[in-house]
């Protein structure tokens, strides 16, 4: 048997993912990442994405928004704003959330304020995530 790495997703609600897997890979602000046993320290920004992992032929994937991770000591840490599995995703609202996202953005002008344009596109871009991850894709 390969050897594994421990991976531990929390999120402020707590722990979501606490368990040793053969790889994981996720979404850093440079580029996706994949983490193997015995990688070399590291630190990572985490963005909106898809964090993917392996044990076996097990494959789950989870949408992430907004972190930090940690590798070290054959242990993979993710502090991310929230994590949530496919199964768990209402559909329903992840799509009035990108409807209503991409909505406000079309009625931006050039005067508005960058900070609202970016909730607006933080916003579909979490909402385009949260479908994809539903999706299984």
């Amino acid at each position: 048997m390969a050897q594994q790495i421990r991976l531990e997703v929390v999120t402020p609600k707590g722990a979501r993912v606490s368990e040793d897997v053969d790889i994981v890979t996720a979404p850093g602000f440079g580029g996706d990442f994949g983490v193997l046993a015995n990688h070399a320290p590291f630190l990572s920004t985490i963005k909106i994405g898809t964090l993917t992992y392996e044990n076996g032929k097990d494959r789950k994937t989870l949408m992430v928004s907004g972190g930090f991770c940690e590798v070290s000591n054959n242990k993979v840490t993710f502090l991310v704003e929230s994590a949530e599995f496919g199964s768990e995703i209402d559909v329903e609202r992840a799509m009035r959330a990108k409807e209503r996202a991409e909505k406000r953005l079309a009625q931006m002008t050039q005067t508005e304020e960058d900070f609202n344009r970016k909730r607006a596109e933080v916003a579909l871009q979490r909402a385009i995530m949260r479908l994809k991850v539903a999706k299984g894709l």
